[in-house]
């Protein structure tokens, strides 16, 4: 028998705007007492949700369970800022993409192939406009280097054929309503989420044919005679296979010692915008969503949901080996996050920020996801490298068809990657890690 103790649970820090603003539709359930499963899930994110669907298209007969340790929408899902983007997207450079034509290509068609899936749930479960709106986005500069980005992205994007256009400053002060920007890039491909509202539309969809367990974490597991124990503080699921879709947290599992990296991103939302005194001639259109010409910018959307406007921003980054931050550091983001805000909006000093929150990333130093069977009957469908949003979606995706043996060319490509590479030994990874982030983020300057 092996048995397996989790090290570490999930922790979540400041409540996220978007589920503060979000509504769910299903109630909550606890695992109380033993069952039995043919599939177990560890998690109710993208990469969990996607492979139960996907399961259900597979294996539409088997019983699925699957367990969350929070709540559907208040965990890191539903804590980012709500891209699914199809273009190439690397975090780990300044450039957003970084490879050959070929790689290029490849990783545009398996965003699309997970965006695709996510667009079929959102007609699935009737998802409005709000939830799920196929709008693309906008890379925005505010600085010289900034605008040799956008330059270079876009180079990347005509030599791989894929559709953009340039954005001058005076098209970009019409969308925002900010003379802060230099120009920008618009990508259409790209699908706007309420990342809340989507994971919930998704759990509550999936809620009638399988059962899902909220504040039911898995605290270790066992493996006996073929078959997996995951135990619950009040009951325990034995199943013959597992897939965790648990991001970071796959670590705390046993798994990847040494070879993920746990970044906290930053944001805040603001309270409703009053639109008497705001409004348009503040900040622009209705709705815009703006990533940074340097990755290591301020992601910025203004949102308009139940007839109220807000503006979300996220910026600035700590890699951490622990899972709960101090009020302190929060309070310290909030202030940054008001500084980089106000450079953008002037108009908008007086209207306070409704909520504060950070949400933990996984990187690798070599850009691969967490993804295999790495145990008899247990898979991984973790590390999202920074836009879980659609490489978590594809990751439970291919985590299902894995399980199930199922062979396909898509499967295949996905699963030529090599292992994460190994971190240098704490504290050299923790101060070699912070001192990039910094040097990235002042680098990058008033993108940030």
């Amino acid at each position: 028998m092996i048995t397996k103790p989790v090290k570490r649970l999930p922790v979540e820090n400041g409540v996220s705007g978007w589920e503060a603003i979000s509504q769910r539709s299903f109630p909550v359930r606890t695992l109380e007492g033993d069952m039995t499963a043919d599939w177990l899930i560890i998690g109710a994110g993208f990469a969990g949700l996607s492979a139960a669907r996907r399961l259900l298209q597979l294996r539409p007969n088997d019983k699925i369970v699957l367990l969350e340790a929070s709540e559907a929408g208040k965990g890191t899902a539903g804590r980012n800022s709500g891209f699914m983007i199809d273009v190439p997207h690397n975090l780990s450079s300044g450039k957003y993409s970084s490879g050959g034509a070929e790689a290029t290509q490849l990783e545009i068609a398996q965003n699309r192939a997970a965006i695709a899936f996510a667009s079929e749930v959102a007609a699935e479960y009737g998802m409005c406009r709000e939830t799920f709106d196929p709008a693309g986005k906008i890379n925005a500069a505010a600085s010289s280097r900034g605008m040799k980005l956008n330059v270079s992205f876009g180079q990347s994007l005509r030599n791989a054929g894929e559709k953009h256009s340039f954005l001058d400053a005076k098209q970009m002060r019409e969308i925002t309503g900010s003379d802060y920007y230099l120009g920008g890039v618009y990508t259409p491909g790209a699908v706007l989420i309420q990342p809340a509202d989507y994971i919930r539309g998704l759990a509550g969809g999936l809620s009638g044919k399988i059962d899902i367990f909220e504040h039911s974490p898995v605290t270790s597991l066992k493996r006996e005679g073929g078959s997996w124990t995951a135990i619950s503080p009040k009951g325990r699921v034995t199943t013959p296979k597992v897939i965790a879709g648990v991001n970071g947290h796959i670590d705390d599992f046993g798994y990847y010692r040494q070879r993920l990296m746990h970044i906290f991103a930053y944001a805040s939302m603001t309270a409703p915008l009053p639109a008497e005194d705001i409004g348009p001639r503040a900040t622009g259109r209705d709705k815009w969503a703006l990533l940074p010409a340097d990755a290591m910018g301020a992601t910025i959307r203004k949102i308009t949901s139940r007839g109220q406007s807000r503006i979300a921003i996220r910026t600035k980054y700590t890699y951490d080996m622990t899972v709960a931050l101090t009020e302190r550091r929060m309070a310290k983001m909030a202030e940054e996050h008001r500084r980089s805000l106000g450079g953008r909006f002037p108009g908008l000093k007086g209207i306070p920020f409704e909520h504060s929150w950070a949400g933990r990333l996984c990187l690798s130093l070599n850009h691969v996801p967490a993804f295999g069977e790495v145990e008899e009957g247990f898979f991984s469908a973790c590390c999202e490298n920074g836009l879980g949003t659609v490489k978590s979606t594809l990751a439970g995706m291919m985590a299902a068809e894995l399980a199930t043996g199922i062979t396909s060319p898509q499967l295949t490509k996905y699963m030529d990657h090599a292992e994460p590479s190994r971190l240098p030994p704490e504290p050299l990874a923790w101060l070699g890690i912070n001192s990039v982030i910094r040097w990235q983020e002042l680098r990058a300057g008033r993108e940030g």
